[in-house]
């Protein structure tokens, strides 16, 4: 019992004082016995005192039965329930015998239970109406719903009945932890069943100048032992290529790498299967597409050369033959009559002027290019803000940059520079600029490091064996300029013997910001060219490929994002959008239109993210599997900034389908992040026992008045009667 108007203990201590002084001075003067006016003074002090007590009104917390507790019911209702395991039994039947036979049996008596279906949305359901048919399952947004659906009444807890799939957009765990707790009991075998499936199937980006693309798979056998897994590559729907890969032992995946040439002027959709069993648990997960997208505009390039030399002829010439490059030439003449420095410029029209003294000297300018290429270019022919400028070129618009040729690197090079943390050696401070190559084997030849074993931009040859003997016949550099150590983050691609055999550092890469850069220490690489066979690409291939890994991330004025490969559905997209200077466009109309295999063509206005200025978002409706091709235009008033192109596989991928166990882990990270628990099917006393357990009592309690009742009344009318009583019988009014 509480009181609703409670008195200090001080306050209640005068008011017995009180409540007595005035009891006993009520009948001090009366002529009667004093045994009588003890009585009358007590009565009247008992009346005083429960007046008080109904004055500081007293109350109670009576608490009610659980069955004002809500349960909700959440019951898979997504396409992987519909499985038959080996007993022959749908995962969607289990779960209605389930429901008949235990859960709803066990949870009606004792509490109010909604029982509801999730997978791609949240509806309540009848047990004889549930069926396995939605696209997907969002458990995170199923237990966000329940949390809407119930909010301000009394939940004494949520029960699960799921396989343990998710994918959806919200992190289920996080969603559980902020509702009531969660008791999983899942449906499905925990034991890998007689299954083959493709698990990945990715397309490396392509930076090989003949548009060579790598497609790597991966794929696991289970209840198959150590049979051989046929891999069968399809280009849009062709097959061109079938691999046998033995796995290590039953349930070890295996991995392959396809090595395909897509057209690059259209999207192209490589599917890897492996042929089905007649006794496998589900075929849908046999096979899994991926999107390589058609070649974006051609990467622009300016090469700024410090001096005429050999090596500007080879590289454009290099560069010229790549139609996925376009290139800009700067070349330092000399000085004029005032001595200020000449330059030749070969560029593109509506980019030329900005180059007619040089350099860029505004971010416009500048960044309208992917990458630059600085070749024997000193620091001091670069002002303080072109250094600054180059800086924000890689650092924040996302560029490439190429350093190379001995000029750069003489003395102190850009040490001391706002370019010297960009680039990926520590620039040394000796005083001997370049080492003389001499007759001895291995002097300045070229061998790769481990890291340039796999990297892109040193490929020259498929496989890695054929790769290396190319790398080890490309004739010795004339001189190699001695940097320092790769700063932290870069990786060292190639190396070349130098005095004493010790290995110097010839090409390194690394990221710098949203860019990246790439140093080549090397002197008269020409070589490469003119004393191989004319028939032999390597160094076109090389000098390519190099400037097409550095102009990868540079992103346009507008750039799109969007998933090469979704469930059908809703597509979520964003878009970036910038000025010319690269600076994020915060009013700008974002347009994205989207056009499916069939033509059908959708506009949807993209809405600016708060959280990023710049940054657009939109969701497209994808229902059926095929190519969607995406366009977003964005502009600013009647300005038209720009615009990017793109494309979505949908369907390419069953994630309904991927690996078909119960994914217990799933439902214990949900559990856990609740205060919950997995359940095991039919231990319906532990799962009624955890829901009483978990029922928040004093939210089910009623608060009740006890002074405002017909008893607070009769106590006092009793003692007032008494009183009066007395008094009459004892002679007084």
């Amino acid at each position: 019992m509480t009181f609703a108007n409670p008195l200090p203990a001080w306050a209640l201590l005068l008011v017995v004082v009180a409540a007595a002084l005035v009891a006993w001075a009520a009948y001090r003067r009366v002529a009667l016995a004093a045994p009588q006016r003890r009585t009358l003074s007590l009565l009247r002090f008992i009346t005083l005192l429960w007046l008080v007590v109904c004055l500081m009104r007293p109350v109670a917390r009576v608490s009610e039965d659980t069955r004002d507790a809500i349960v909700p019911v959440l019951v898979d209702a997504s396409r992987s329930m519909g499985l038959a395991d080996a007993d022959g039994r749908r995962r969607i039947d289990e779960a209605r015998l389930l429901l008949d036979t235990h859960l709803l049996p066990a949870l009606a008596p004792r509490f109010q239970v909604e029982l509801l279906r999730f997978g791609d949305t949240l509806s309540a359901v009848e047990p004889a109406t549930l069926a396995a048919t939605d696209r997907r399952t969002a458990l995170g947004a199923a237990l966000q719903a329940v949390r809407d659906r119930f909010r301000g009444r009394t939940v004494a807890g949520v029960v699960l009945v799921s396989d343990g799939g998710d994918n959806g957009d919200v992190d289920a765990a996080a969603a559980a932890s902020a509702g009531a707790p969660v008791y999983a009991i899942g449906i499905g075998p925990r034991t890998s069943p007689r299954d083959r499936e493709v698990t990945s199937v990715t397309a490396a980006e392509s930076v090989l100048s003949d548009a060579v693309v790598d497609v790597a798979v991966s794929a696991v056998s289970h209840g198959y032992g150590r049979s051989p897994v046929e891999l069968r590559l399809l280009e849009n729907g062709r097959a061109i290529d079938v691999r046998r890969v033995t796995p290590a032992a039953d349930g070890v995946p295996v991995s392959a790498t396809f090595r395909v040439s897509p057209n690059r002027d259209v999207p192209t959709v490589y599917t890897v299967e492996v042929p089905p069993a007649a006794d496998e648990i589900v075929a849908e997960n046999n096979a899994r597409s991926a999107l390589v997208p058609a070649a974006a505009r051609a990467r622009r390039v300016l090469f700024v050369e410090g001096a005429p030399g050999f090596e500007h002829s080879f590289l454009k010439r290099a560069w010229a033959g790549d139609r996925g490059l376009e290139v800009d030439s700067v070349i330092r003449k000399g000085r004029d009559d005032s001595g200020a420095d000449t330059y030749y410029v070969q560029a593109a029209r509506s980019r030329a002027d900005a180059l007619t003294r040089g350099f860029p000297s505004s971010r416009p300018a500048l960044f309208a290019y992917d990458v630059i290429v600085l070749a024997n270019v000193e620091p001091g022919m670069l002002t303080t803000d072109q250094l600054e400028l180059a800086r924000a070129f890689v650092a924040e618009r996302g560029g490439g940059l190429l350093l190379l040729g001995a000029r750069a690197f003489q003395r102190q090079g850009f040490r001391n520079t706002a370019l010297e943390d960009a680039v990926p050696l520590e620039l040394s401070d000796r005083g001997g600029s370049v080492v003389q190559a001499v007759a001895s084997p291995g002097m300045n030849r070229v061998a790769l490091t481990r890291a340039g074993e796999d990297h892109p931009v040193m490929q020259l040859a498929a496989a890695p064996e054929d790769n290396a003997k190319r790398w080890s016949s490309v004739p010795p550099l004339a001189a190699v300029s001695p940097l320092g150590a790769p700063r932290r983050g870069a990786s060292v691609l190639a190396v070349t013997g130098g005095p004493g055999g010790a290995p110097r550092p010839l090409v390194a890469v690394q990221r710098f910001g949203d860019g990246r850069s790439m140093v080549f220490t090397g002197e008269a690489f020409w070589r490469w060219r003119m004393m191989l066979p004319a028939a032999d690409q390597s160094y076109d291939r090389f000098w390519r490929q190099a400037v097409r890994w550095l102009g990868q991330p540079a992103p346009d004025v507008v750039s799109l994002q969007a998933p090469v490969a979704a469930a059908p559905g809703d597509v979520p997209v964003i878009v970036d959008a910038r000025d010319a200077a690269y600076a994020p466009a915060r009013d700008a109309n974002v347009d994205v239109r989207v056009t499916a295999s069939g033509g059908r063509t959708d506009t949807v206005r993209a809405q600016p993210d708060a959280s990023r200025p710049g940054r657009y978002r939109a969701v497209l409706h994808a229902p059926d599997a095929g190519v969607y091709r995406v366009a977003a235009e964005a502009s600013v008033g009647s300005s038209t900034i720009g615009s990017a192109t793109g494309a979505v596989l949908v369907g390419g991928v069953d994630p309904e389908m991927t690996d078909p166990r119960l994914n217990e882990d799933a439902l214990l990270r949900v559990t856990r992040a609740s205060g919950g628990q997995i359940i095991s099917a039919g231990d319906d006393a532990t799962l009624v026992d955890r829901l009483r357990a978990g029922t928040p009592m004093a939210a089910l309690a009623v608060r009740r008045d006890l002074w405002h009742t017909g008893w607070s009344f009769a106590v006092i009318a009793a003692l007032l009667a008494a009183e009066w009583l007395l008094r009459r019988r004892w002679g007084l009014r």
